[in-house]
């Protein structure tokens, strides 16, 4: 029997052939920084940050995260690739790069001590200090509501008056 053209299954999909020297420049930008952004836009004649076409990074980058070495998160036509730890020993044996060479995103940073401990400005309190301010001594009930007090919010916020039951 014959089969129609349109019965055939193709049991190899085509593979992406992206030169040596091109993968070499997405994978030491990829450890460098320990992420990769990537507009999807597969027409785009190069990256925005690499001389590479965009084509070449977004597949190379499905490529490591089919292996588990990158992590993928799409947002507002970006793809973000974030580096596994498996994936930083995969792109340092790859690169030949030596274990204390770490990418920038797991590198500690060192702050410096601030050499201000007071911080941002403040105004120069009072005389009296804070000890003046909304507070009553602790016998100054008199000064005080009383039980009968009941505060009345009327017309405002949803509904109208409160009745009292």
């Amino acid at each position: 029997m014959f089969d129609p053209p349109y019965f055939t299954v193709r049991l190899n999909p085509p593979i992406m052939i992206i030169p040596k020297a091109d993968r070499r420049v997405i994978y030491e930008a990829l450890f460098k920084d320990g992420v990769l952004v990537a507009k999807k836009d597969y027409n785009a004649p190069k990256h925005f940050e690499l001389d590479v076409k965009n084509l070449f990074v977004i597949k190379a980058a499905q490529s490591l995260t089919s292996k588990g070495f990158v992590s993928t998160q799409f947002s507002w036509q970006y793809y973000y690739y974030t580096l596994t730890p498996e994936g930083i020993d995969y792109l340092r044996t790859y690169l030949n790069l030596p274990a204390e060479i770490v990418p920038a995103t797991h590198k500690k940073v060192v702050r410096a001590a601030r050499p201000n401990a007071g911080g941002a400005y403040r105004a120069p309190r009072r005389e009296g200090g804070d000890e003046g301010y909304r507070r009553r001594d602790v016998g100054d009930k008199e000064k005080a509501a009383g039980d009968d007090f009941r505060p009345r919010f009327s017309g405002v916020g949803r509904g109208g008056p409160r009745t009292e039951a």
